[in-house]
This record gives C-alpha cells, structure tokens and sequence, in this order.
C-alpha cells in the first residue's frame, strides 16, 4: 500500500512538471512493480503487457474511428448539420442555440472529439449567433457545453480507452452511451428554453422556414447520419464487433467525402497522417495506463482501499459519491483524457469489488470528464472558445457556460441514482 501510494504522488509530481502522461505512468508502473516484485519480473511485465496489447485486435479500434471523424470533418458536415438545425429549430425562441445543440450532438456522433466539435462548431456557429443578437456569453457558453457530447456519443476514443484498461466490452459501452447522449442534449434544450424565457434578449426568434425547405435541408446530411446508425445498429443487434464497425465507418466516411467531392488525395492523405499521430499518442498513454494497471494491483491498493472504507463504515453508494467528488475536484486542474487515465486504474478495481458494474461506471466516468470540460481554472472546451473568439473574456464564457454546468451535475446525479439509463440498451444487445 505505501509502494502504491508513493507511485501515485510520483505519477502527480511528474505529470504536474510536464512529463508526457503515457511516459510518466510506464516509467512508475515500471519502477513501482520493481519495488514489489524484483527488477526481473517488472521487465518482464513490461515486454508482456507492451508485446501484447500492441498487437491486439481490439486496438486496431483506435484508429479506424479516428480516421472516420477526420475524414468526416475534412467533409465539412458542420455547416451542413448547423443549416439543417437551423432550419428546423429556428423559429423558436433561442432557436439556434437549440440548432448549435442538436449541430454539436450530431457531429460529435461522428468526430468522437469534444475539442473538435466545440472548435469546428464555434467558427460555424458563433458569428450566425451574433449576427442573429444572441448574447456573446450565452452563445459562447452554449457551443462550448454541446461540444462536451463528443467523448459520450459513440465512437468515443475515451471509452475506447476505459475498454481497453479494464477489458471491458467497447462494443457495450458505445451503446450504454447513447440514451445518456440523448439526454445530454435534451437537458441542454431544456437550459435554452428556461434561459431564453426568463432572458428573452439573450435569444431571439430565428427564421420560420417551410416544411419543403426542412425536408429538402435534411439532403446534405441524411447519408452520413445512416453511416452512423448502420455503426451503431450493428454494434447493437451483434453483426459485428467495435473493430469491424471501426472499419466499415472509415470506409462509409470515405465513400461519403468522395461523393460529396469535399476531398482531395492531399486532404486523404492528411487524414491518414493526422490519424497516425492520434493513435501513436493514444497508444502511448493506453500502454503507460495499462503497465501503471499492473502495478496499482500488485501493490493490492484497490483491495487495501475497500478494506479502508470498511473501517469507516462507508456503504459502497457513499463510496462512490466520495469517487465522484474527486473526479470533480481533479476535473478543475487536469484536462479529461489524462484524469481518466490516471484514475481509471486505481478506481476501477475499486468500483468493481464494491459490486458496481463497470460499464456503468464507464459512462459515469466519461459523464464526469465532460462536467472537468467546462469547470474552471482548466475547462478544455472553455480554452478553446477562448481560442476562437479571442474578443470575448474567459469569464464571459465561464458564465454562459454555468446553467449548463447545472444540468450536467443532475443528469450526473440521475445516472447514479438510476443506473438503467446507462445499462438498459447494453442488457438487450443481439
């Protein structure tokens, strides 16, 4: 227990100072599994779990998805799926808020990246909102929480991750993502109607456009929205694994740009390269994660954490609670993806011999990494606005983002107390 607890502190100190995240959890877990069980035996763990988890069908999941989302970023469906809610959602008051929503949940679906859905949704939404006299904040506020969607709705490189560090089904967890998605957004509507009817300055009535012209919107969309719910229906009724739905989206993908004529063999070749590098940097932190893993439970930190909270007589719903509460309190200093796979390895064993189910606890974990994206000091997605509206004060977008930030904490509060949220679909997969 001491070895383990010493190896976290080094873990924090070394990630604080700058060290690579996937450096420093190999580089501990390394030395940490060293320190319990001989040099050895670590450099034989180390060979193992590098050899074989470099090799492992189901990683080849990492890069087929991210491939799907560059090449359907490269497609320029933002725009499309931005008119399209625009056209339907318009006419209601803060009727393209709602449309920036609906807009950031359908491309989050396909890019699985909520830094690329809050940047590419800001350059497309932002100046129409201003345009319209919706309030900065509020606008800003807006993109930046539907931008949070992307790491919950499949494919969801986090979730890829969490499977991997916990040999979960990925497959199960994808669809243990969508009705919390779903009512992601719906809470984020809700938000949109309250605040615009108490603030009716802040969100005006939009354009009221005909059904011809609703139905003839749906044209630039429709074919990549089937690419997605073919994924997701395969997944779903068992026709194919995370892998292969992996591959048949990046080929659905392609064939959508090349229809589109919206890609280039520069732009092809770009994605490829773009795609390279995210899995060389997944890889990296997924293996560190997996050698620290190892260490955390030769050093029997999990069980040596059960029998603790035994001693103070905390039931497993408050323990959890109290796991949450760290999460949160991580979320105001580290970025997402590496408070996720910092923790993951020491809570997950945890979670697991308190009776908690793990794909469960996986969406809970993702929920929480997307309340750290809009928390402050850090707030990825908050820097991010920053970084495409550069007019426009921090504050003003942590203050457009609060109401939001509310929301995530209930709908966070709802799939703890009701765990079918999360569990339903996945228990009824073909």
């Amino acid at each position: 227990m001491i070895a383990g607890l010493v190896g976290m502190g080094l873990l924090l100190a070394l990630a604080f100072i700058g060290v690579p995240l996937g450096f420093c959890m190999m580089l501990v877990g390394f030395g940490g599994f060293a320190m319990v069980r001989g040099t050895d035996a670590a450099l034989a763990m180390l060979g193992q779990t590098v050899t074989s988890n470099s090799m492992s069908y189901g990683f080849i999941v990492v890069p087929l998805f991210v491939l799907m989302g560059n090449l359907i970023y490269r497609a320029d469906l933002a725009s499309d799926l931005y008119r399209t809610s625009y056209a339907w959602f318009g006419r209601f008051r803060g009727g393209l808020a709602m449309s920036t929503i609906v807009a950031c949940g359908g491309f989050s679906a396909v890019s699985g990246s909520s830094v690329a859905t809050a940047a590419t949704m800001g350059k497309v939404a932002f100046p129409e909102m201003i345009k319209y006299g919706y309030s900065p904040s509020f606008s800003a506020g807006t993109i930046a929480a539907g931008g949070t969607i992307g790491i919950l709705i499949p494919p969801s490189v986090i979730l890829v991750l969490y499977g991997i560090i916990t040999e979960s089904d990925i497959g199960a967890l994808f669809i243990a993502g969508i009705l919390p998605g779903i009512l992601t957004v719906f809470g984020y509507l809700l938000v949109v109607v309250g605040l615009t009817t108490l603030f009716p300055g802040i969100g005006p009535r939009g354009e009221r456009f005909s059904w011809r012209y609703r139905f003839a919107s749906l044209k630039g969309v429709w074919p990549v929205m089937l690419l997605f719910f073919f994924v997701i229906s395969g997944l779903y009724f068992g026709m194919f694994t995370a892998t292969e739905a992996g591959g048949m989206g990046a080929v659905g993908a392609l064939v959508f740009c090349i229809i589109r004529k919206r890609i280039t063999l520069k732009g092809f070749l770009e994605s490829i390269f773009e795609a390279g590098k995210m899995t060389a940097m997944v890889f990296t932190v997924a293996l560190g994660a997996l050698v620290f893993s190892n260490f955390i439970e030769i050093a029997r930190m999990p069980a040596e954490l059960k029998t603790w909270m035994e001693t103070l007589a905390l039931s497993p719903m408050q323990v959890m609670w109290l796991i949450l509460a760290i999460y949160l309190l991580l979320g105001c200093v580290f970025e997402g993806a590496g408070m996720v796979l910092l923790t993951v390895p020491l809570f997950a064993p945890l979670v697991s011999l308190l009776g908690f189910d793990l794909i469960w606890f996986g969406i809970v974990v993702v929920v929480v990494t997307e309340i750290s994206l809009v928390t402050p000091p850090i707030g990825m997605n908050a820097f991010v606005m920053k970084a495409v509206i550069p007019e426009l004060s921090l504050g003003a977008i942590f203050r457009g983002i609060a109401p939001f930030w509310v929301a995530d904490i209930c709908r966070l509060a709802l799939i703890v107390f009701y765990p079918p949220i999360a569990l339903y679909l996945p228990s009824v997969m073909g």
